[in-house]
Formats: structure tokens, sequence, C-alpha cells
């Protein structure tokens, strides 16, 4: 269980590209000025962006979206967000962002899946930090291994531990954003656990039959 918790200590939390742009002004995230042309929607909309935009992104990419699209799937996040925004009824932000990120990670593993493109680059994690080559070359790694081991859970399992594991979410909070009763949460998590546990060791093992 060890090397579990160091690939997520180590890949998460990530660095989101918010955070990147107050040091790289030629940073690709789509401008949030572009998909709020409406002046009476500005602040609100203005607001759930600044506050939520690094938690969505960091769900989709962890609900299993590509490095090479994950923008592109924020960007139709907040285009969901501000089209519904009118409507929404003023309760939880995160279980409403959250709910529109997963439906949007399904539509575009969906679409990952027809075109069958190369598997997740490494280059996924923007944030390794100062440190030197070979630390960094460790931080892709167990990142990779964490997004490929977080991509063989089912997906009502993987909604459930990126909350706990990774957004360090309470588990009342986790049921309320999910929509489910606590104890299928508590579930959830437990079986998500065994899960990506046996998987790390059927990966170890690989690992280790291979080592010369």
């Amino acid at each position: 269980m060890s090397f579990i918790w160091f690939a997520v200590a180590t890949a998460w939390p990530l660095a989101t590209p918010l955070q990147a742009c107050a040091s790289n002004e030629d940073s690709n995230v789509p401008p949030k000025q572009a998909l709020v042309p409406v002046a009476s929607a500005i602040l609100d909309f203005d607001a759930i962006y600044e506050r939520h935009f690094d938690f969505v992104w960091r769900s989709l990419r962890r609900l299993g979206i590509d490095s090479s699209s994950v923008d592109d799937a924020a960007h139709d996040v907040f285009l969901v967000v501000y089209r519904q925004l009118a409507e929404f009824d003023g309760g939880n932000y995160k279980s409403w962002l959250f709910a529109i990120a997963q439906r949007v990670a399904w539509h575009y593993r969906r679409a990952y899946a027809r075109r069958k493109t190369e598997p997740l680059a490494e280059d996924s994690l923007q944030d390794v930090g100062t440190s030197g080559p070979e630390q960094s070359h460790q931080q892709r790694e167990a990142v990779d291994l964490a997004h490929l081991l977080l991509e063989q859970l089912p997906d009502d399992r993987r909604a459930v531990f990126v909350l706990s594991e990774l957004e360090q979410l309470s588990m009342p909070e986790i049921a309320q954003i999910l929509r489910i009763p606590l104890n299928t949460a508590y579930s959830r998590l437990r079986l998500a656990r065994r899960d990506f546990s046996c998987n790390l060791k059927r990966h170890e093992q690989k690992f280790l039959r291979s080592a010369p």
C-alpha cells in the first residue's frame, strides 16, 4: 500500500492552468472572458470560474481526460455552467460542477476510445517543481502510474476515490456531491481502494518479473 500513497503524494495536487498562468503568460487556458458575453452574468460566472476552475480541471484529469484534451474539456464544462447558471438552485457548487464534469468526461472518453489515439503522454502534469532531472522523471512516472490505476477503476468508484483521497472531501460531502446514500459512498470507496491496491500490486509484480 505504501507506493499508492507515494504515487498520490507526488502526483497531486496537480499544477492547474490557472495556477501556472501566474508565472506563464503564454498559458493556453481558454480565456474566461470568451465564455461570458452577457454582462448580467459576468459577476456570478466570474466568481465561480475563479473559485472552482482548479477543482474542475483536476477532476477532469482524474476522471480520465488526457492532457491534450483537458483544457478543451474544462472549457466545455464552463460553457455548460454559463448556459445553466440562471437555472442553478444555489445549492452545492462542487456537486453541480462535478456532475457536469462527469458528463463531459464521459463524452470525451467515448470519443477518445473511438479514435483509438495514443496513450496518455508523460507530460500530463505540469508541476515537477524545481527538482533535478532524475527526481522529475520519478515524479512523472509516479503520476503516469497513478493516472493509469485511476483509469482502471469503474467510473462510480473512481469518482468517490478522487473526491476522498485526492480532493480530501468528507464522506457526507461526497455523498451529497454524487447524490448517493452515505453508505453507498463508503462502500464505493472501500471497493475503489481495494481495486486500486490490487491493480498496483499487479503492476509491481509485472515490473519485478521484467526487471533484469
